[in-house]
């Protein structure tokens, strides 16, 4: 009776650990998502941001280009 009982005892605790072990990974799971929702959710917003910015510094330097002005210092000259 002895061995039965202390059978059953550690039946109960393997589910239990199971049970903990399913919600961490479920936790992991939730986290990672959640993250990646943020992630996206940044670089959806961001993404225009970056384009226009993109195109007005090109437009800057084209006109930086074209102008020929005569000021020869290196920092503005691309």
């Amino acid at each position: 009776m002895i061995s039965r009982s202390r059978g059953a005892m550690l039946d109960v605790r393997r589910q239990s650990l199971g049970g903990k072990m399913l919600w961490k990974i479920i936790g992991v799971v939730a986290v990672v998502w959640i993250a990646l929702a943020v992630i996206g959710a940044l670089i959806e917003g961001l993404f225009p941001i970056l384009v226009i910015s993109a195109v007005v510094f090109g437009l800057y330097l084209l006109y930086k280009a074209i102008s020929g002005s005569d000021d020869h210092n290196t920092v503005t000259k691309v």
